[in-house]
């Protein structure tokens, strides 16, 4: 017996069953193929959106960075034209005095916009994280390590520091 003979159907009805399952077959591999289709297109076009999200948060943090201080700038731009006013009309000591108090508030308040903070530490005790001891100076009045005198302010941005303030602190005699 060849293999020939034992795959062809022994009677016609077998080979019309044959037929109804290879459609059946043919069908539910098409209706497959269709889904498998479907889900390609559903991926690529999730992948899409993806790529378009990742690009347009890039877009929001280039554009954040580019003009994160722009407020700023502009608060200062007032502040740089009351200085040059205040220059251009000094004709005494006393106008150019105001003028000078004046321009410091408006910075004052561009600072305090901001969430500049100004850090100065009399008479406090020194901390390391926010201040920077320059010199030591012997004092009976003051404990240790208390500041005595600051020489240069220091400044807090939103609680992070910017620059410690730079101060003269006591020790023992």
């Amino acid at each position: 017996m060849t293999v020939d003979q034992d795959q062809s159907p022994a009677t016609p009805a077998g080979s019309a069953a044959g037929e109804d399952e290879v459609a059946a077959l043919q069908a539910a591999l098409t209706a497959a193929e269709a889904r498998a289709l479907e889900s390609r297109d559903l991926y690529m076009r999730a992948l899409a959106e993806v790529d378009n999200v990742r690009k347009r948060a890039a877009r929001d943090i280039e554009q954040a960075h580019k003009y994160a201080l722009d407020r700023f700038a502009n608060d200062l731009i007032t502040v740089k034209d009351s200085l040059e006013l205040g220059l251009s009309a000094a004709a005494n000591v006393d106008s150019l005095k105001s003028g000078t108090e004046a321009t410091l508030k408006q910075l004052g308040a561009a600072f305090e916009k901001a969430g500049i903070v100004e850090v100065v530490p009399q008479g406090e005790r020194l901390n390391p994280e926010l201040h920077e001891a320059i010199v030591t100076q012997p004092s009976a009045d003051h404990a240790p390590n208390t500041v005595l005198q600051v020489v240069q302010k220091g400044y807090q941005l939103n609680g992070r520091l910017l620059r410690p303030a730079r101060v003269i602190v006591a020790r023992e005699p």
